[in-house]
């Protein structure tokens, strides 16, 4: 994964399951508050955006591997890289980590909809931040 924004979390005793590891979908949260926070990191604020221009973002498509379990108090990294941007569509690669062990990995379809629930295009002013993204990751790529 190219230069990702990171969100540290803690698992907590209602995060997981009977057998005391994060319940699956729990995941899908954490990766949520991460993608949150990189977008809030970026200077879009989400509720501003849907008051001013009617847009939201949703989630299109998700693919998810389980790698290995967290359990209660583990502190938690998810990680949040920009992989494409379209029109209307962003894609997000997200790994949620424990240290150095990869316990979690998506690959995020975001679409960005108005207040039909239709694809519309990303505004300019939120372009132009992922933009500036993917060429922060790319100038990191390099190195």
């Amino acid at each position: 994964m190219a230069v990702a924004h990171r969100f540290e979390l803690r698992v907590y005793y209602e995060d997981t399951d009977l057998a005391g590891i994060v319940y699956y979908a729990n995941y899908l949260r954490f990766i949520e508050r991460g993608r949150s926070e990189w977008v809030r990191a970026l200077g879009v604020d989400q509720a501003r955006l849907r008051a001013e221009q009617g847009v939201v973002f949703a989630v299109r498509r998700l693919e998810a591997d389980y790698l290995r379990p967290a359990v209660f108090d583990d502190v938690l990294v998810v990680e949040t890289a920009l992989v494409e941007l379209g029109g209307a569509r962003i894609v997000l690669d997200q790994v949620v980590w424990r240290g150095q062990e990869r316990l979690f990995a998506a690959r995020v379809v975001l679409v960005c909809v108005g207040a039909g629930l239709g694809a519309v295009r990303i505004p300019a002013g939120v372009r132009g931040l992922l933009e500036g993204w993917l060429v922060t990751q790319g100038e990191a790529g390099t190195g």
